[in-house]
């Protein structure tokens, strides 16, 4: 079920760039849908990288479990959405900074879910994980906890802040993408050191 709704929402967010505004589109319109829908994919390919991490741990018997999935799927299902709103044209700047709002807060619930996930797999007295992995899953439940609240802090920057023509609360939307894709890049992702594996 959560494959299949991460892939309904990319689904929207690939239709996205089928349905138009407008009648015609320049070249200017087609790299904005572009980009556009990249960063919508961005967003639901990490998080969903992070959650089926997450999931092939977790024990998804309990009720806390079950309930944050079912929160977790629906942030998900509307992201693309709430900023299919906030970046239409055809919108008014209050309707368009009315979506990003809520796009932030279903952005930053997300990531507070996939943090509260962590927390419960890095707990002691669970014992889901190694202690090497409960380190590892201890810093991606603190990394994701300063996101969410990153997130959340790009509500406070007025919506008609561009740079380079973009909005700087969306930009902001950027750095989890950032910070998850650097950690994951790295050689020892998290801090955490590679062990040889014995002959």
């Amino acid at each position: 079920m959560s494959d299949l709704i991460y892939g309904l929402s990319l689904s929207i967010g690939a239709i996205s760039l089928v349905i138009t505004n407008s009648t015609q589109s320049n070249a200017v319109d087609i790299d904005r849908n572009i980009l556009e829908f990249l960063f919508v994919f961005l967003i639901l390919i990490t998080s969903w990288i992070i959650y089926t991490s997450d999931m092939s741990v977790l024990p998804i018997e309990t009720r806390l479990v079950t309930l944050l999935n079912v929160i977790l799927l629906i942030l998900v299902a509307i992201i693309p959405y709430l900023f299919d709103q906030a970046v239409s044209l055809i919108n008014t700047p209050d309707v368009q900074n009315y979506a990003s709002i809520l796009f932030t807060f279903d952005y930053s619930g997300s990531l507070f879910i996939m943090a509260g996930f962590a927390h419960l797999i890095a707990q002691e007295e669970e014992q889901l994980v190694h202690n090497d992995q409960m380190i590892r899953f201890q810093r991606i439940r603190n990394r994701l906890a300063i996101l969410t609240f990153i997130v959340l802090f790009s509500t406070a920057v007025p919506w008609d802040w561009l740079i380079l023509g973009v909005h700087v609360r969306l930009l902001i939307g950027l750095v989890p993408i950032a910070s998850f894709w650097f950690n994951r890049m790295r050689q020892a992702p998290f801090g955490i050191p590679h062990k040889p594996k014995p002959a």
